[in-house]
């Protein structure tokens, strides 16, 4: 089971992978916040879930990209009675940086990288005064293959893996425990709103989202710090962070490297 039948609160919440997490966090009660844009369908889910399982589900309409209600959510954090922050809320683009402009590439990383950081921040920080707390932040496995579609879209979410990794290694003696989930192609609402048809990857490319959670909540109860759904061999995931661990000791150097120390053609 989890840390305590506590109270998690959700983001992105009214559609998708956080409205799977609020079925399923709510079926081992948990209490839930719900937070996201669409109040009509939070309320629905909410009502639903309370008359299943009878847990206490409260909801926070709020737009992630709006420094007012990324405020708040911050504050809801810091009272002290969250134990759970599932930092879910993300979007993709339509197109690469050739067809997008300024506003949208602000809008993707404000919504990607500074908001699900600011509220891993504001967790972090009440979980340590309370001893106990878990932040589970929703990457993608393309943190992992940047040459794929976008770089923006993946650069984002490779920021989300190199941030739970360091809160992993810098709070789990603090009783904080953080969890990045990678998950592949999976069937949401997110490609639609990005300008793709996910019915048009191959047979057996696209996990549904209610196995993509249950897998995740299986990471999760096993204290896993990066879950890859998808990934048969997680000995791959392992060998490539022991190749990168080997190379530590040489990324900071007094001196260059003998290999540029070559003499330039004319």
């Amino acid at each position: 089971m989890s840390i305590t039948q506590g109270t998690a609160l959700i983001t992105g919440a009214s559609t998708g992978l956080g409205a799977v997490y609020a079925d399923r966090l709510a079926r081992r009660g948990h209490g839930l916040v719900l937070v996201a844009r669409d109040a009509a369908r939070m309320e629905a889910l909410a009502t639903r879930l309370r008359g299943e399982t009878g847990v206490s589900i409260a909801i926070i309409p709020a737009d992630l990209t709006a420094e007012a209600d990324v405020a708040r959510i911050e504050a809801r954090l810091a009272q002290g009675d969250i134990d759970i922050l599932i930092n879910n809320a993300g979007m993709s683009l339509d197109g690469s940086v050739l067809e997008n402009g300024p506003a949208e590439i602000a809008r993707i990383v404000t919504l990607n990288v500074a908001t699900p950081t600011r509220l891993a921040a504001a967790a972090a920080k009440a979980f340590v005064a309370q001893g106990e707390g878990a932040i589970v932040n929703i990457a993608s496995v393309l943190a992992l293959a940047p040459e794929m579609f976008d770089g923006i879209y993946s650069g984002t979410k490779a920021h989300l893996l190199n941030l739970s990794q360091a809160m992993s290694a810098q709070l789990s003696d603090k009783g904080v425990y953080t969890q990045a989930v990678l998950p592949g192609a999976t069937r949401t609402e997110i490609w639609a709103r990005s300008g793709k048809d996910v019915d048009a990857f191959p047979e057996g490319f696209v996990m549904e989202a209610g196995d993509l959670v249950d897998a995740a909540l299986l990471g999760f109860d096993r204290r896993e710090t990066v879950t890859i759904p998808p990934l048969p061999d997680m000995g791959q995931f392992d060998a490539m962070q022991q190749a990168r661990a080997a190379m530590g000791p040489n990324l900071s150097k007094s001196k260059v490297a003998e290999r540029y120390r070559e003499a330039v053609a004319a």
